[in-house]
């Protein structure tokens, strides 16, 4: 979401969304890590294609993540919300 959308959300949707996006780093990190071991078995093996390139997109969004969660704590604080 960017700055235009979250300023269009009412409290409680806002609320809602900060709940639902609260990122996880252990969880996060722990995923990140298995889909790394994916891509290094998949670069041993010869196996490039379509299959190598499912981690990475996965792992691009466990690092948007926190960045999209940034923009919700910063949306909260102006309109001065727990």
């Amino acid at each position: 979401m960017n700055q235009e959308e979250l300023s269009q959300l009412t409290d409680k949707e806002l609320l809602e969304a900060a709940k639902a996006n609260k990122p996880s780093p252990l969880i996060d990190a722990f995923f990140i890590g298995f889909l790394a071991g994916i891509i290094v078995y998949s670069i041993a093996a010869n196996a490039w294609g379509f299959f190598t390139l499912i981690p990475l997109f996965l792992i691009y969004l466990f690092l948007k993540k926190p960045k999209q969660y940034e923009a919700l704590k910063k949306e909260l604080k102006e309109r001065n919300l727990p």
